[in-house]
């Protein structure tokens, strides 16, 4: 299927992935969770939310978790490059026939919300609170020392319309894993804003549903680290430590207590440059889900978050995927 060509105008500007809001049941258990296994940092919360921010982070936080009946993925973040983008994404929305709102939402300036076509619901702002970053309060470092988050990984039912979708707004194809043969599918690929492998992936399934979403830690010593601290904390792992093949990354998956799952991954690369060419995988090879390490379990592959209120569909294909045994 067709790759997209880069968009080097866009018609407003996504600076990169922000955060995550998470809707959870037990908001305590949750927050020790994320404060005391994975190693984020607690900026503030009450009897409803909390926010959290790695190491690294100068914004007041990069996930939300919020208390609720269910849990469901809520939003998606992401960072505009000032106040003109947030109006130009008004306009461009209103002329795709998409509704927007722009909300109040604690610690950040003026922030818009609208649900894209295929059902993810989005969350854009240009300024947020800052704190002092934790970088070199070492004493405080906990669990993986988490840094920054990443990136985010959603179940997408129409593959192709979605990479469009995204390239449109500037959106740049890093990888993709593709079927051989003369019109062979996109069932997976992995796009940035900021210059990494990716600030948004999209998977082939059952969707709107979120994957994961990601922080990178400082090596694979951190996360060796954590599968030490899961254990001894009587925590399962789902999948890993393990390399990927695509975007080189060094993983861990685990879940919380919500089953929401996070990955904490380390030795990705650099894509700034304009040139930089796609790399396609053939959904026949495994190398590019397992480099080395132990396949993935069901869970990983049938199991996501799915978003406030918005109908889970069935994909528009089902791939004819090889995976590593």
């Amino acid at each position: 299927m067709p790759v997209p060509q880069h968009v080097f105008d866009p018609p407003f500007n996504i600076v990169r992935a922000s955060h995550v809001v998470l809707d959870v049941v037990d908001l305590n258990k949750s927050v020790e969770f994320y404060d005391q296994i994975i190693g984020l940092h607690v900026e503030d919360r009450d009897d409803a939310t909390a926010y959290l921010r790695g190491c690294e982070e100068h914004q007041h936080h990069s996930l939300v978790l919020r208390k609720a009946d269910a849990p469901a993925a809520a939003r998606l973040g992401f960072k505009v490059g000032n106040e003109d983008d947030l109006d130009k994404a008004g306009s461009f929305f209103a002329e795709n026939g998409l509704i927007y709102s722009f909300v109040d939402r604690p610690y950040q300036g003026r922030t818009l919300h609208v649900t894209d076509p295929f059902g993810y619901r989005l969350e854009l702002y240009a300024t947020m609170e800052k704190r002092p970053h934790l970088l070199r309060r070492y004493e405080r470092y906990k669990g993986c020392h988490p840094q920054r988050l990443d990136h985010f990984n959603v179940f997408a039912a129409e593959t192709q319309d979605t990479v469009d979708f995204y390239a449109r707004l500037g959106f740049r194809l890093t990888e993709y894993a593709e079927e051989d043969g003369e019109g062979g599918r996109i069932a997976a690929a992995w796009m940035h804003r900021k210059g990494n492998v990716h600030d948004f992936a999209l998977t082939n399934g059952r969707g709107p549903r979120l994957h994961h979403f990601a922080y990178w830690v400082p090596g694979p010593l951190n996360i060796i680290h954590l599968c030490d601290v899961m254990a001894s904390s009587g925590l399962a792992l789902e999948r890993g430590p393990g390399r990927h093949g695509i975007s080189n990354a060094f993983f861990l998956y685990v879940r919380d207590p919500d089953g929401h799952r996070i990955e904490l991954y380390c030795s990705d690369y650099q894509t700034m440059d304009h040139d930089h060419e796609p790399l396609r995988w053939s959904l026949r090879d495994p190398r590019r889900q397992t480099l080395w390490g132990a396949p993935a379990p069901r869970s990983w592959f049938e199991q996501g978050s799915p978003f406030l209120g918005q109908e889970v569909r069935e994909p528009a294909f089902v791939a004819d995927v090889v995976i590593a045994d």
